[in-house]
């Protein structure tokens, strides 16, 4: 480090925090000034100062000098470069977490179960980028035993910048599907992306926790033996199988030491969908790899609530609703609506908005899904899109919108009662809004 980021990281090891908001400062605050799409932080620099904060850190010439300002070459490299450093002299594990779908559901279940038996830290809400994962490294403190990072990406080489700083001891990757394929360009460039995780722990010498389940994954990993196994083999160093998904996931867990019939192997989720079997087996592989009891995982698990509009199963005053709008996919939406498909309740609606960030395969992704959609048979289909718009439909029982405004001004019309509904698409398209209708 040099002498600017040496009196910086002073002042983070006395417990001041970093914020990046100049509307949230204190007189325990370190203002880093980033730059955004839209917005210049250097510009409120000196507002951070006036309200209290300790030091604020810039990269633009010409700012009125005051005290607390302190000028470097570049604010963002600055934080991640002492991310980077804070990281180095804590001894702990930390675990990492990257993956097409599901990841953030991994992370939040692997955090309960942890917490469980250890103080444990967790990447806060989506912080799982170049900016949000240096600020929960730097949040590290002594009386952490463990933690738990998520990292996301939409290009190559993001996730392997993301591990030189949160440093993983051990990691794993949810699965590898077709999501943000318009900044990767390709699937096999996805692959390559989400895989520079093992790859870093592979020349660490780190432990990777595997779904055996997946090819994908395990493709990638043909020559390396210092693994966890999880799945629904008996061989695997952790298994389950599914009871039941409908509408929550029920899974049993092989555990060596309770005898398989004792329905203390029962775990009974809140989330909704076969999808989250792998994710909620990844949870209960770490507790089982740190030592904590069964008892604890059970209950961690079971006890955990998905929220925002992610796996969640709500009953209105009208109908059944399955949320899944916190983002999607072709992977994800395919998973979705083949468990929407087993669902035995009828009628069934699905209302599915727009997938984003597919680039050139947009079109081609989308009819996919309007066709398989079409051999469901459901009872009512409402697609909501510029996407889905441009799709070839020809089905009575499909209503198709730009967008949610119109699909709000026919719901206003249609009312939809005594139905089991899934709504699944990315958040850019606002699903939310139609939540009042159903």
């Amino acid at each position: 480090m040099d002498l600017q980021q040496e009196k910086i990281y002073r002042y983070i090891q006395q417990g001041y925090k970093i914020s990046i908001d100049s509307r949230s400062i204190d007189n325990n605050t370190i203002f880093f000034a980033l730059k955004g799409e839209v917005f210049d932080g250097n510009e409120f620099a000196s507002e951070a100062l006036d309200k209290g904060a300790a030091l604020a850190i810039v990269d633009k010439e010409g700012l009125i000098k005051k005290d607390g300002l302190i000028k470097v070459k570049n604010v963002l490299s600055t934080l991640q470069s002492l991310a980077a450093f804070h990281r180095s002299g804590v001894n702990i594990p930390v675990i990492g977490i990257t993956g097409s779908n599901g990841k953030t559901t991994t992370k939040e279940l692997i955090s309960s179960v942890l917490s469980a038996k250890y103080k444990t830290l967790f990447t806060p809400g989506n912080y799982n980028n170049h900016i949000g994962l240096p600020l929960t490294i730097l949040s590290i403190h002594n009386k952490h035993e463990i933690a738990v990072i998520e990292m996301g990406a939409n290009h190559v080489g993001e996730i392997d910048q993301l591990c030189n700083i949160a440093q993983p001891t051990c990691g794993l990757i949810t699965n590898i599907g077709k999501a943000h394929i318009e900044g990767f360009g390709s699937f096999e460039n996805i692959i390559n992306a989400k895989s520079e995780l093992y790859n870093f722990l592979i020349r660490n010498d780190g432990l990777i926790f595997v779904n055996k389940d997946n090819k994908i994954l395990t493709d990638q990993i043909k020559n390396y033996d210092k693994l966890y196994t999880y799945g629904s083999r008996e061989n695997f160093d952790c298994s389950g199988s599914i009871i039941s998904s409908q509408p929550y996931l029920e899974l049993k867990i092989d555990i060596p030491e309770i005898e398989s019939t004792n329905e203390q192997t029962i775990i009974s989720t809140n989330l909704v969908g076969a999808y989250n079997f792998e994710n909620v087996l990844a949870a209960v592989a770490i507790g089982r790899y740190f030592d904590v009891p069964f008892a604890y995982i059970k209950k961690a698990i079971e006890q955990y609530k998905p929220m925002n509009r992610r796996s969640q199963f709500i009953q209105t005053t009208k109908n059944k609703v399955i949320w899944d709008a916190y983002n999607a996919n072709p992977t994800s939406m395919s998973l979705a609506l083949e468990n929407f498909s087993s669902n035995p309740e009828k009628p069934k609606v699905a209302i599915l908005g727009d997938m984003l960030e597919l680039g050139e395969t947009a079109n081609q992704e989308h009819q996919a899904i309007v066709e398989v959609v079409k051999r469901m048979k459901l009872d009512r289909v409402i697609l909501i899109g510029k996407e889905f718009s441009a799709c070839h439909v020809d089905e009575n029982n499909f209503f198709i919108f730009t967008n949610t405004e119109e699909a709000a001004d026919w719901f206003k019309a249609n009312k939809i009662k005594d139905s089991t509904i899934l709504v699944k698409g990315s958040r850019g398209i606002q699903l939310e809004k139609l939540e009042r209708f159903l």
